[in-house]
């Protein structure tokens, strides 16, 4: 990637796999447990800056327990807030130290049952108090169907909610204009 010129890469997925769920994560995940994707994500991590690349840990606070596909439609999390700090949110809050992260499409109703992470101001503020995250927070890509509504309206909710910048990947340049002209 150096050798590109390209000095970040959204990696890595410190999502935890659960066999229960959607295979969305499936073999991006490190494992199955906090203990063997914090190991593994922060040694990805840790290669990537001895690189000169600047990694980015996906998908804050944790989209491993999502039944359905976020690039499709929007999960939602009925888990207790205890369980969720002893499993997904866990491996965050022990990588909190890296430098970037990318939000979940995911509504954990143990946070905000309202709005999905990247769009909730209650869920940022968790990530950012609780779970300790002082590093730069992206968000997910703004045109996958697990968020609702125009471009526009999405940015500005983003960044309402305390996630900056906004990531829009399809390359449309229509998209793109509509996303710049609302920050």
């Amino acid at each position: 990637l150096h050798s590109l010129g390209i000095d970040v890469n959204c990696a890595p997925v410190a999502d935890i796999h659960y066999s229960f769920a959607h295979k969305v994560i499936g073999d991006r995940s490190f494992g199955e447990n906090v203990d063997q994707v914090v190991k593994l994500a922060n040694a990805a991590a840790q290669g990537l800056m001895d690189s000169k690349i600047i990694p980015i840990i996906k998908h804050i606070p944790g989209h491993g327990r999502a039944l359905v596909d976020s690039h499709l439609k929007l999960p939602v999390v009925d888990t207790d807030l205890k369980t969720l700090e002893e499993t997904d949110f866990a491996v965050f809050k022990a990588l909190n130290n890296l430098p970037m992260a990318m939000t979940a499409h995911v509504i954990y109703n143990a946070l905000d049952s309202e709005a999905p992470v990247t769009t909730s101001k209650k869920s940022i503020d968790y990530i950012r108090k609780e779970i300790g995250f002082e590093g730069l927070l992206i968000s997910d890509a703004i045109e996958m169907k697990a968020l609702e509504g125009n471009f526009a309206s999405l940015s500005k909710k983003v960044l309402e909610a305390g996630c900056n910048p906004v990531l829009h990947c399809t390359g449309e340049i229509s998209g793109m204009k509509e996303v710049l002209e609302a920050i």
